[in-house]
């Protein structure tokens, strides 16, 4: 996965609490088990509904996402967010996140942005009154900024060096590299051999 260190992008506003993996993807696009193709059913019931807001022309392109709290609760589905950033969003800004999707996150470069409530309404009314108003999130100095605005967020450090590494789970089990094939090289030939060499 690619390192993330900075995420500079327009946002958009969805106004919705405990939107969870199903409304995120639903059921009918889990058909396929590589990380491709899943922007198009990303909210696809809502996206029937008149006016949605990710179908309104000043929120395409948005690359930040501003949600309510316990976003990405219900299943573990991951590819909720491969959808969301699959379509583009680079961070998700929420007052909570569901613990697997959070994680899920984490493990493929989408950053997750823990705000306060009201730090929250704060930006989903900036982004409503001048919808072309761009954030800079800086994960190295747990940052969010924009015009007016301007916060602090907390991080698990793990996840932070995770991110700003850009490590996905391989790339976490190949910092042991020396110690795996350390051990490969004790056992018995007769054992399966799965270094790194």
């Amino acid at each position: 996965m690619e390192a993330v260190r900075q995420v500079r992008g327009r946002m958009a506003p969805l106004d919705r609490a405990n939107v969870d993996t199903d409304q995120i993807i639903p059921k009918q696009f889990l058909k396929s088990i590589r990380r491709t193709g899943f922007e198009a059913g990303l909210f696809y019931d809502w996206r029937r509904e008149a006016g949605f807001v990710l179908d309104q022309p000043q929120y395409r392109g948005a690359a930040i996402l501003v949600a309510g709290p316990n976003f990405g609760c219900g299943s573990s589905r991951e590819h909720a967010a491969w959808a969301l950033q699959k379509a583009g969003f680079q961070a998700v800004i929420a007052p909570s996140f569901g613990d697997i999707f959070l994680n899920n996150c984490h493990k493929i470069g989408l950053l997750p942005v823990h705000l306060s409530e009201g730090r929250v309404r704060q930006l989903m009314e900036i982004s409503q009154e001048a919808p072309k108003t761009e954030l800079f999130v800086d994960l190295e100095t747990q940052t969010v900024a924009g015009p007016g605005f301007e916060t602090g967020f907390d991080i698990d450090p793990f996840a932070k060096q995770r991110l700003l590494n850009g490590w996905d789970d391989v790339a976490l089990t190949l910092l042991h590299a020396d110690d795996i094939d350390a051990y490969e090289a004790r056992r018995p030939d007769w054992l399966p051999n799965v270094g790194t060499a």
